[in-house]
């Protein structure tokens, strides 16, 4: 894992190395307009391969080993990185200019092979970890370059030299950085493991491709399951906001708040990619259970309103901090989506899936920035597009919310109880994917829901009360968290109800004791969940859950040394090994109470 890292650092520390010193000569030459338009147009450049070769290089990582396929690709980047300091020596900018496309068409060719290894190397179970670290690694890089670059750049630069010609000749040596990040990435490809399981024997139709038919088919590889297809356009949607404000800053710095040096202008940014390492530790930790894709709301309406914001600071200081909290919020985007993107997809598949998710990703880009070339040349300035970028924003915060409502509920639901309880989960390992589970254990306290939901990606429907059901306020919201209602007049009919969906795969939430507990003993559980019919496929799994009692949503509220307000109380839920599915209520308190003696808090 390690040299993975370390390659996956090298490849986006080197890539932005040369977009920097572009971009800064840029910077130094020109002016208004022009400036925005001219570094539009490098980061479309960087943007175009994706576009171009999306098909080809999804083929590779699918046909061959994908350490193979970033080998070859980091042995071009030597190449194209020793062409670009002989154009730095030679004071080519146009061909400097030029090369970046080249460089982005190797990166594009790296893509699919370089996140579809993450899948591969550390398997489903820890692949939100893996792409929170391989997304913090990228930052990392990403920051270094512009700071390293950058600093360089400067050192280099003097305001004698007034040409874009000269101040390429001037800085030529930085080109040698570029061949020895190259260089040393290449080298560490040859320690990745093959992790290809086996081999592919498809072949690639260059007609084919370019009669378009690999585009299509690919892009119906990511349309089969809409699921993917929302990530991709909210992904897209997210990166196109950011391509314009990372393109239209350094006017905005220069002409609204007199910056000229260009440490101040890519520090700032910069700081960016510090927030989406944090960002990603943090979606990392709120996602060690399941892929938590609530986070996603909260990153989308934050990034809207700092991108809002922006326009009406003048402070360099506050600015700064607003990027890094726009780096922040980004990770709650970026982890998540893209993880699901590969946990929806099929090995065999993956690469070709990324491929069209970078295609797709990288025309709205493209787009975005077209467009900003275009208002650029017709004078609006750098205020006026963060306007039209928060715009988007709200209609990026309208997808999120409308295709994951629920996970948003459950996501801010998770943040307030952290803040009071430390969650302690154990097995489980004993509730398996798309079989019926009816979980049956204790009930502490006024929201056993969320502590037994939290853990778990599938949605819980519980049985409840139809009194507290039928109040005028909350029905809606339990109706669509699909809440059985539960009454003595017709009690058959919602256990009925509650078979029919076990054997539909879903899981059922049934609290035996009938009440919540006035103290902490287990108290009598009612025969009610026996009439449920074990016809299903699936099984019962007993649940216990200790620390609630005393607390504020507890039935008997008892002193305790949690009253602090950064204390914790520690909450523990156990969900026990899988029992028959004919067991009767007094065997299931039996073994509640075993469980109780064998895991309770002590």
């Amino acid at each position: 894992m390690i040299n993975y890292i370390f390659v996956v650092f090298l490849n986006a520390f080197t890539d932005l190395g040369h977009k920097i010193i572009v971009q800064n000569t840029i910077f130094k030459i020109y002016d208004g307009s022009t400036q925005i338009m001219l570094t539009a147009i490098v980061n479309a450049l960087i943007l175009f391969p994706f576009i171009l070769v999306f098909s080809p290089s999804g083929f590779l990582a699918d046909r061959f080993a994908k350490s193979k396929v970033m080998q070859y690709s980091a042995l071009f980047g030597v190449i194209l990185t020793l062409l670009i300091t002989y154009a730095y020596y030679q004071g080519w900018f146009l061909f400097a200019f030029a090369m970046t496309f080249l460089l982005a068409l190797q990166s594009a060719i790296y893509s699919p092979a370089k996140y579809g290894y993450i899948k591969e190397l550390v398997g489903v179970k820890f692949i939100s970890s893996g792409n929170a670290a391989v997304q913090a690694t990228t930052t990392v890089a990403i920051l270094s370059g512009i700071i390293t670059y950058t600093i360089f750049f400067e050192s280099l630069y003097s305001d004698d030299l007034k040409t874009k010609e000269e101040i390429l000749r001037a800085i030529a040596p930085l080109g040698w950085f570029l061949v020895l990040g190259m260089t040393i990435e290449w080298f560490l490809t040859f320690k990745l493991p093959n992790t290809q399981t086996q081999a592919s024997s498809r072949k690639f139709a260059f007609k084919r491709y370019l009669k378009g038919i690999y585009l299509k088919k690919n892009i119906k590889a990511i349309t089969r399951k809409k699921e993917i297809l929302h990530a991709i356009i909210s992904l897209s949607l997210f990166w196109s906001i950011s391509q314009v404000v990372l393109a239209v800053f350094g006017e905005y710095a220069k002409t609204e708040l007199g910056i000229t040096n260009t440490i101040y202008v890519q520090g700032v940014m910069a700081l960016a990619g510090i927030g989406i390492v944090l960002g990603s530790i943090i979606a990392a930790k709120f996602s060690k259970y399941h892929i938590n894709l609530g986070l996603t709301g909260i990153g989308a309406f934050f990034i809207t309103v700092i991108v809002f914001l922006v326009p009406f600071v003048h402070s360099m200081g506050i600015i700064a901090f607003m990027f890094t909290a726009f780096g922040i919020f980004a990770a709650f985007l970026l982890v998540p989506l893209n993880a699901r993107i590969q946990y929806l997809s099929s090995n065999v598949h993956l690469g070709v899936i990324l491929a069209a998710s970078n295609f797709v990703q990288n025309i709205f880009m493209f787009s975005f920035l077209v467009l900003t070339t275009f208002f650029a040349y017709f004078g609006m300035n750098g205020e006026l597009l963060f306007y039209v970028m928060g715009v988007v924003g709200v209609y990026l915060i309208y997808t999120i919310f409308s295709e994951y409502l629920v996970e948003i509920f459950w996501n801010f639901v998770g943040i307030l109880l952290s803040l009071r309880y430390k969650l302690e989960y154990e097995g489980l390992e004993n509730i398996q994917d798309e079989k019926g589970v009816l979980l049956l254990g204790n009930h502490v306290s006024w929201v056993d829901w969320a502590l037994l939901q939290l853990p778990i990606r599938r949605k819980i429907n519980y049985m409840m009360d139809k009194d507290i059901y039928s109040i005028k306020w909350l029905q809606p919201v339990l109706k669509k968290g699909e809440v059985i209602p539960l009454s003595s007049r017709a009690f058959k009919d919602a256990f009925k109800e509650a078979s029919r969906r076990l054997k539909r795969g879903r899981i059922v939430a049934v609290f035996p004791e009938g009440a919540i507990a006035k103290n902490t003993d287990i108290t009598t559980f009612q025969k009610g969940f026996e009439l449920i019919d074990g016809g299903y496929d699936g099984y019962v799994v007993p649940f216990f859950i200790d620390g609630m009692f005393g607390s504020k949503f507890a039935k008997n509220k008892t002193p305790n040394q949690h009253n602090g307000f950064f204390s914790r109380r520690t909450v523990k839920v156990v969900f026990g090994t899988p029992l028959s599915k004919n067991i009767k209520a007094n065997e299931l308190e039996k073994r509640i109470k075993q469980m109780k003696d064998e895991y309770g808090i002590k």
